[in-house]
């Protein structure tokens, strides 16, 4: 009986905690990958999509990588 307690009191936590990763997750993937795909990033769309870092990866593409490109492509285009 106590054991049966115990893994439904764990059970519960861990839906509680993937259902708070998932909301952390869910924004960051989509904005990631809307600029993946307006910038026709393939490669970045397809990594973005499969790989899963807890919006990790995510946030380090829109705020790091897609900027730097966008500063190469703007000084190209003078």
């Amino acid at each position: 009986m106590f054991i049966e307690q115990f893994l439904e009191k764990d059970f519960l936590i861990f839906i509680i905690f993937a259902v708070i990763i998932m909301v952390w997750t869910l924004p960051w993937k989509g904005v990631a990958l809307w600029k993946a795909a307006q910038r026709r990033d393939k490669k970045w769309f397809i990594a973005l999509l499969i790989i899963n870092t807890v919006a990790i990866l995510e946030i380090l593409y829109i705020f790091v990588f897609s900027k730097k490109e966008d500063s190469k492509s703007d000084k190209s285009d003078f």
